[in-house]
């Protein structure tokens, strides 16, 4: 709430908001002891001012961007847009590589991907995203 952020404390979600992660982070670090919390009066972590300041000041060594935390990234130039409805197949040219994702038409809009665009396909585990440069 507003009040923990102009006070000594955040809640979970505004300390992962501020560092760039997720709560299911922070609570995992907290479990791990990579992160002192306090409890509130209904038993709520809360996170020390302190400790975002601590943990911001710490470089991230596998943060490949600002936006997206994938390490497998591929650079190429959009061959195909095909929108079918909601969603939409997007194939990308990365050096020997051809990447195809399915992502949705919102997302094809908001990029402005169109064939002869470049872009960045991050794959992690079974996900494909796409990021364009400019």
């Amino acid at each position: 709430m507003l009040r923990h952020m102009a006070g000594r404390t955040l809640t979970i979600g505004e300390a992962a908001s501020a560092l760039g992660v997720s709560a299911d982070t922070l609570r995992r670090w907290d479990r791990a002891g990579r992160l002192r919390t306090v409890r509130d009066e209904r038993n709520r972590r809360l996170v020390p001012r302190a400790e975002v300041e601590r943990l911001s000041a710490h470089p991230r060594r596998h943060r490949t961007d600002d936006r997206l935390s994938a390490r497998n990234r591929f650079t190429g130039v959009v061959r195909s847009v095909e929108v079918d409805g909601v969603m939409a197949l997007v194939e990308l040219e990365a050096g020997p590589f051809l990447v195809t994702a399915a992502i949705t038409r919102d997302s094809v809009e908001e990029l402005g991907l169109r064939p002869g665009v470049v872009a960045t396909a991050a794959v992690k585990a079974t996900s494909v995203m796409i990021d364009r440069r400019d």
